[in-house]
Parts: structure tokens; sequence; C-alpha cells
């Protein structure tokens, strides 16, 4: 499939008047009242969770906004710090249906200034640690904790000595993925738990906690990926019979990792829809685990998207596709997304805009400088790049409304936290463009906050933000491919403050080592003192969640170290003191469980 190109005076790159002198048209004049709750800016957590009021519910679709949060041109390097706090320009769109404003694309509707206070408020139900408490550590399971052959937990006596290991460490809990391609494996509605029930039960036996992940997407081809535990069935022959549901690139190539949002609300699997899919299977889990909610299992993350991520895959490692700090590419070439993006474009009478993404946005293995869309005064930054750029992660964002509406609709009153995961894209931060953000369906700029649009709407559901590479440092990064996963780091929390939405972090990569350790420690406990003039205090991550148990977690320094970072976290202490020695004496007294759990892994 060859790539749809915009005019041929965009095409090679020129700024004829063509383009670069027609503004996008306002597709929407329409004037919508609003019943609104107003919270400070800038508030003390009180709750992981948040609700719209009720009140607003009861008067049919919850108006709500997008932010655009555009601005004027900066050569400060961390602009966004002002830019995240600033009054921004944002979009009306509909929260519940999510489809189109009288037939007009979200993301092209008409701009409006709203207020600094935001318009979200907070259930109250579990109160926070305070801002001067520990952080809770949890430890993720490996990828093929459940045997995907036979619906069994694997390797039970490792997995037995292992969470031992990990109750004695002091670590609050486990993090594991329910994967849809077990549980419902053979048909629609088949639902398979009994390998999750085994492993529930083993779970509380040593009184740990569980974050249960609802993983709708391919385990194979991400960074990490250790097995391969594909879509359902029944799912990958839908697939078979219509290509057009899985994500699709430039040259046409598939990406099977996770089922393409263009076809959310069609009733393609068998009569329904992938959002009525999740939200059954989501169902289904509530219900089988309903006595163990709100005590043993304390947090849903919900996936959506590859690796369980809000994005697009736009930077797959599965046969050397993609190679970091590669930009990726736009994943908008199936039949439903160009549908999409046709009466996008149409509505805003730029039909010629409507063909496909842009063609010369390179390849996956491209530096931004290699083509004219990313380039420093590239097409990303013109009328058609804001108009793609827009469609591109205003699609992503109806994405996660759907099923954030749906998972809070299912798990209201369970007692359960909400969470959902974003990917650290910290390579090509510098760069003006932010490249490999883009792809990944991240509308983040030199001149734009992409990440508030985020916070906001995970805001609106009373989801909790979940954030991956939290213990890389600048300096150990590629200086030539401008990462900066500090500085990204520093936007996403300051847009999640802004929204009044609770952070969790992960690591990116397995890391052993003291530096990585500290690096999460610090960016637990994120202040922004020197720009705050009003003394707002706010609470730290909501919880950590190391990447992963293995061997490798229970051998010598690595286990010690691994057993003073929780005892920090948990204390909410940033210098290690005493906890030197306290983690000795705890490593010397568990030495047998832990020896055991590592031999046991082996």
């Amino acid at each position: 499939m060859a790539a749809s190109c915009p005019p041929a005076s965009y095409q090679f790159g020129s700024r004829s008047s063509s383009i670069a002198g027609t503004s996008l048209a306002s597709s929407s004049q329409t004037s919508t009242s609003f019943s609104r709750v107003f919270l400070p800016r800038k508030v003390h957590f009180r709750s992981a969770r948040l609700s719209p009021p009720r009140n607003l519910l009861s008067q049919g679709p919850w108006e709500t906004y997008f932010s655009s949060a555009s601005s004027s041109c900066t050569s400060e390097p961390d602009w966004w710090r002002r830019q995240s706090c600033s009054q921004a320009q944002e979009w009306p769109v509909t929260c519940n249906a999510f489809e189109t404003l009288n037939g007009v694309s979200p993301s092209l509707s008409h701009e409006a200034n709203i207020s600094k206070q935001r318009e979200y408020a907070y259930r109250d139900t579990v109160t926070s640690r305070g801002p001067k408490g520990g952080v809770p550590v949890y430890v993720m399971l490996p990828l093929d904790s459940i045997n995907p052959s036979n619906n069994t937990v694997s390797r039970r006596r490792a997995m037995d000595a292992s969470l031992l290991a990990l109750k004695s460490a002091g670590v609050e809990g486990i993090m594991m993925d329910v994967w849809w391609g077990i549980v419902e494996k053979e048909g629609p509605r088949s639902y398979n738990w009994d390998g999750y029930r085994e492993l529930v039960a083993l779970v509380k036996k040593h009184g740990l906690k569980i974050q249960a992940v609802m993983s709708f997407h391919q385990c194979g081809g991400n960074v990490g990926d250790s097995c391969f535990i594909p879509l359902p069935n029944w799912v990958v022959e839908e697939v078979d019979g219509n290509p057009d549901l899985a994500y699709t690139d430039q040259h046409g190539r598939r990406n099977y990792e996770y089922l393409s949002l263009g076809c959310d609300t069609l009733p393609v699997l068998k009569g329904r829809t992938p959002v009525q899919v999740y939200s059954d299977y989501m169902r289904s889990f509530r219900d089988t685990f309903k006595d163990e909610l709100g005590d043993t299992i304390v947090e849903i993350q919900v996936g959506m998207g590859p690796a369980g991520e809000l994005r697009y895959p736009s930077y797959p490692e599965s046969n050397g596709t993609w190679r970091f700090p590669g930009i990726g590419e736009f994943q908008c070439y199936d039949k439903y997304m160009l549908s999409t993006l046709k009466a996008a474009a149409h509505a805003i009478g730029k039909p010629q805009w409507g063909l496909g993404g842009p063609c010369d946005a390179g390849c996956y293995k491209n530096w931004p400088e290699d083509t004219d869309f990313f380039r420093r005064e590239g097409g990303w930054n013109s009328p058609y790049g804001e108009f793609f750029l827009g469609w591109y992660s205003n699609m992503l964002l109806a994405h996660g409304e759907r099923i954030l509406c749906s998972a809070e609709s299912i798990f209201r009153v369970t007692g359960v936290k909400l969470s959902g995961k974003v990917a650290g894209i910290h390579w090509h931060y510098g760069a003006r463009s932010h490249p490999s953000e883009l792809t990944a369906g991240y509308y983040n700029t030199r001149f734009r906050d992409g990440y508030l649009p985020i916070a906001q709407m995970f805001g609106r559901h009373g989801v909790v933000l979940n954030f991956t590479c939290i213990e890389m440092n600048d300096f150990e990064q590629p200086a030539d491919a401008r990462c900066s996963p500090e500085n990204l780091i520093k936007q996403v929390v300051l847009a999640a403050r802004t929204a009044s939405v609770p952070v969790a972090g992960e690591n990116a990569l397995p890391r052993f080592d003291e530096g990585a350790h500290n690096q999460v420690v610090k960016n637990s406990r994120l202040t922004f003192s020197d720009d705050d003039t009003h003394g707002a205090v706010y609470d730290p991550m909501c919880a950590f969640t190391f990447l992963r148990m293995s061997q490798s977690l229970f051998q010598g320094d690595n286990w010690r170290l691994f057993v003073q970072f929780v005892r920090q976290m948990a204390e909410g202490k940033t210098a290690l003191g005493e906890e030197h020695r306290k983690a000795s004496e705890l490593v010397y007294a568990t030495q047998p469980i832990v020896q055991e759990a590592a031999e046991a892994l082996a």
C-alpha cells in the first residue's frame, strides 16, 4: 500500500501559500451550556479516584475538554514548566459516545478559552499517605506467570518462594498481567480464570496486594517480552479474515499486537465491538474475583494499546522493524482509520488532506532531520501538520475515553483504584517536533503540551496516570539522540498535577544498580519548589512498580540494594542513613528464603 500524500506544494517540502497561508476552518459554532464543578488547579490529593459530578451525568452527555495548549515559540528548554500551568486553549467534545459533533471530528471543533481552574470532582475513598508519606513498592511478576498452554501457575514452587522473599523485603504487592489471550482463548465469552484463581490465592496467602493488568495486547514484539502470548484464537481468526482490524503503516505492514482503535465501535468481533468485548472481559473478571476486589486486588490497570500503554504501535521491535532511537511511523492506514481521516478532512473543506498520513515523515529507523516532516522547520508545524497530528492524537484520546468510561462504570463500587499507562518516549525529546512522541500519538512539541489532554482524560474517570522510564538519567542516554527522560518526567508530572491526577511509576528497563534506585526515589518525590510561589504541597507518587521479578533480582548485591531501595521508598526518605544497616540485617536474616527463590527460578 503506497502512502497517500497531501498536495504537491506540501509534498516536496515547500511553503506555498496554498498550504502555509490557510488556517483551519472552525467546524462547529454550536454553543453549549455547561454545568461545572470547579476545584483549585493545585490541590492536596485526598484520593486516587476521581469522578464526574453526578448532576452532570444526569443531564445527558457530559461536555468536557481536550487541551491543545498552543503557545508562542520559546527557546527555553523547559518551556513546559510555564506552559503546563498557563491558560490552555481547549476543544469541547462529548464524553460518552465520543464520535463526532455534527458529523465533524472532535479534533476539529472550535477552540474555547476556559479558566485555569479544573473541572473535576474527587470521590473520597482511600486517604492518601500524605506529602511526607512513603511510596509503596510493587513488583511485576514474570510475563508467563500463567502457563498459556494449560492455564496453571508456572513454576509454582519458584513463585511461592519468590513471593515469600518479596514479602520479607517489605514489598507492598505484585503486578500481574491478566492475559486476554489466555482467559478468553477458546471462544467469545468462554472465560477460563482457573490459573488466575490459583495465582490470586497464592499471593493472598503471603499477605501481598495485587495490581491486575487487563492485558488486551499480544505478548511478544516489545522491549523485554520473554514469551509469546497472542490475542485469543477466535480474534486472530477474525483478523486473518479482515486484516484491516490490525494497525497498518504507510507500506501496508500490519501490526498484530493490539486491535486498531479505528474499529472500536464497529461490531467486527462476531457481532460485538472491541470495546464491548473488553468491557465484557472486565465485567467477568469483576464477578469472578468480587470477594478479593478492594482487599487483595487493590488496583486495576486498564490496557489501552501495545504493551498495555495508551499509544499506537509506532516502534515495534519484532523482526528488526524498529531500532532505538528511530522516530517510528504513523499507524493510520487500515481502512477504518483512513475512513475517519477522510471524513475529518472533508469536514474542513480539505479533502486532499484525508488521503493518508504525511508522505515525507520517513521510516521507522530514521532520525528527525532525515525527513521533511519532522526536521526543525518541517511540515509538523504547518496547517496540514496541525490538522493531521490533531486528528491522530484525538483518535487515541477518544479510544482511551471509551475504554476508561467503561472500566469506571464496571469497577465503580468495588473499592479498587483504576490506572492507565503512558509510555516514556524520551528519545528525540530535545527536537522541536518530538517525532517519536508524535508517531506514538502524543501531540507534544516544542510549542504544545501533549500530556495535559491525556492527564485530563484520565482525571475524568478517576484514573491514576502510570508513567514509565522513572529510573533513567539524561546523562545515560546517547547525546546525539537528544534524549531527556528527566525533563519528560517533569513535564508529565506537572501535567498530572495541573489536572489533579495522581501519578504512579515504573522503570522502563530491568535495573538493579544503586544509581537507578536513587533516581526512582528522587522522581517519586518531585516538588518543583523553585517554580511554586504559592507553597502548594503535593503527595509523592502513589505507587511504584518494579520491573521485574527474576532470578537476577534475588542474587547477591542486587537483592541487598533492592531491599534498601524498598525501605527508602516506604519510609519516605531520600537519604540512606540508617537504611544501609537495616537492609543488611534483613538480607542476612532472610538469606535462606532468597537463596531458595533464586534457585527455584534458575
